[in-house]
């Protein structure tokens, strides 16, 4: 596996493996590597013939309240990782190779940015926006892979690309999960046991409020309000939101149905657990 860590060689890598007509697959991450990520790899290494996985802890995601100093950072353990799965290179940049100095430039995908986790999370997936713009331009992949757990995240990017006129091509992969059905995410981390055992909540919540959908229920708040009841029977957890939206524009819905995608955001302590589930 080869470690980049200039933008310079970024594109050299790229250049060189495009010469040789080889496929490249990016799969962008802030590092503290899970199953989850392995599984992106896996998927980018079933479609493409050289993959590069980015670790980079992106400060403009973060809000000044948030873990930005806390966020957990292993790169070791993260490269033993990466070189066990087969990935061809890692570019892990410094700071100012992604944000060059007196950096001005933001990307915004209106109206997606500011809703679920864009309530509580300002700014955040402008952040998010800008630095896999970034990375699209440095990498040029012909396809980047992303987790359905951060089911915005996924849908700002490919609504991004689309915009952009950016030609990769925007893979879905599904989440991976412990087995009680907590998303795997680097912020488990955070939980004490107390927590750990509560959050699975979260994803038993979604399954009794989609159950109800599949079997007739139509109606979006009653949906809503199911999910909301489970979890507000577990006193670990502190809700920010359950919703129903439309699963390609993130726009609220009164009727539920094929497309709908139920979004949830809890606490548990200091972690901040996010999840979803489409019909």
């Amino acid at each position: 596996m080869e470690r980049i860590t200039t933008v310079a060689a970024m594109r050299a890598f790229g250049r060189v493996s495009r010469a040789a007509g080889r496929r490249i697959g990016l799969v962008p991450t802030m590092g503290a590597l899970h199953r989850g990520h392995l599984s992106l790899i896996e998927r980018a290494r079933s479609e493409c013939d050289a993959v590069v996985v980015s670790i980079y802890v992106n400060p403009l995601q973060f809000g000044p309240k948030e873990d930005f100093r806390a966020y957990p950072r292993d790169l070791e353990r993260d490269q033993g990782l990466l070189r066990s799965s087969g990935t061809d290179a890692l570019f892990v940049p410094e700071h100012e190779e992604i944000h060059v100095p007196g950096h001005r430039t933001r990307v915004e995908v209106q109206g997606m940015q500011d809703v679920l986790c864009g309530r509580s999370r300002p700014g955040h997936f402008r952040g998010v926006a800008t630095v896999v713009a970034k990375l699209f331009a440095i990498v040029r992949p012909d396809i980047a892979c992303f987790g359905e757990k951060d089911a915005q995240q996924l849908r700002i990017i490919r609504r991004m690309a689309l915009d952009l006129h950016d030609e990769t091509q925007i893979i879905s992969c599904p989440t991976v999960r412990e087995e009680d059905g907590l998303a795997l995410s680097s912020r488990n981390t955070y939980l004490t046991p107390e927590e750990r055992r509560a959050a699975p909540v979260l994803y038993r919540a979604l399954r009794s409020a989609a159950a109800s959908g599949r079997a007739g229920e139509t109606d979006a708040a009653r949906l809503v309000s199911l999910a909301r009841d489970t979890i507000a029977r577990e006193p670990l957890a502190r809700l920010d939101y359950v919703e129903a939206v439309d699963g390609e524009t993130l726009e609220p819905v009164a009727t539920a149905g094929a497309g709908t995608l139920l979004a949830v955001a809890a606490w548990f302590g200091r972690a901040r657990l996010i999840d979803n589930i489409s019909f």
